[in-house]
């Protein structure tokens, strides 16, 4: 029996540098797997549409699929969004069907790929890791239990590589801020800041966070503050993506479940346990034009 094939799902975007990244780093993926069927869409945003991906695989031939996110935390498109969009497939595509991974970190490659980015900074701007405060800025979600992993990967980051400190911030949705979470390195004795964003290809957000480290920086010359680039499509992010694949389809899934705000009643947020997760439609769905059934808000 032929494997399952490999089904990247991304977000998307309105930066098309960063919807670009992510479909070339799908065709380098089935390049460097010959014989898997791999293919690659958005539940929003940026083409293709994950409907356009499954169909197109579906009319080759292919039946069953081991989805990956390609997002980092565990936040609502894990959790909801991009399971319901599968379910959604499974109906239109009858006898076709999908095994769901876990999203990507924090990861022991990608901490390598963070490292090796403030070395970037440094080699660039001058310093050592000893004077070096790094403020690790996540995308930012309403789930706390995603923010959460934003400050594990922190963490994860800061023991045994040498830095003054690790300190985490969000772009949007949570707090701190990044200026807030620049203003407490600085509040810290942070002697140099290099802020990393969270964050696998560029795009509105990556954006933002480089705007915003800009702004207070102009503010407070004093404290020297680089920049670093995101992941990007480094081996380790292929690695790890083949990774999540294998597990998906040994059944081999370790998603933590203990702080899900769907299962736990965490402060302020006890009306979502038990919420059932229904397949919705995002508005760019070619198949549903309207988006019925689905508003919510981004900060893209």
């Amino acid at each position: 029996m032929n494997p399952p094939a490999l089904l990247l799902v991304g977000h998307g975007t309105r930066d098309e540098a960063g919807a670009e990244a992510f479909r070339s780093f799908v065709a380098r993926l089935g390049a460097a797997s010959p014989g898997l069927p791999v293919g690659g869409g958005f539940i929003e945003l940026s083409p293709p549409p994950l409907a356009d991906s499954v169909a197109a695989m579906a009319a080759a031939g292919v039946s069953r699929f081991a989805a990956v996110p390609l997002v980092l935390v565990s936040a609502g498109h894990a959790k909801g969004d991009i399971p319901a969009a599968l379910t959604r497939e499974e109906r239109r595509h009858p006898g076709i069907a999908f095994s769901y991974g876990r999203p990507l970190g924090p990861h022991p490659g990608l901490l390598a790929v963070l490292e090796r980015r403030i070395d970037e900074v440094l080699a660039r701007d001058g310093g050592d890791r000893a004077a070096t405060t790094v403020l690790l800025v996540g995308r930012g979600s309403t789930d706390p239990d995603a923010n959460a992993e934003v400050f594990k990967a922190a963490r994860l980051l800061w023991e045994g590589r040498g830095y003054a400190g690790v300190e985490t911030a969000f772009v949007s949705l949570a707090r701190p801020s990044v200026p807030e979470g620049l203003e407490r390195c600085r509040l810290l004795g942070a002697r140099r800041v290099v802020v990393l964003p969270y964050f696998l290809f560029p795009g509105v957000l990556p954006d933002r966070v480089r705007d915003q480290a800009a702004g207070w920086s102009a503010e407070h010359p004093e404290v020297p503050v680089g920049c670093a680039e995101v992941i990007g499509p480094e081996p380790e992010l292929a690695d790890l993506v083949m990774e999540r694949y294998r597990e998906t389809v040994e059944g081999d899934l370790r998603m933590n479940c203990d702080s899900c705000v769907y299962r736990v009643k965490l402060p302020g947020f006890e009306d979502r346990v038990g919420l059932p997760q229904q397949p919705h439609h995002h508005p760019e769905d070619p198949a549903h034009p309207h988006g019925e059934g689905h508003h919510h808000a981004h900060s893209h």
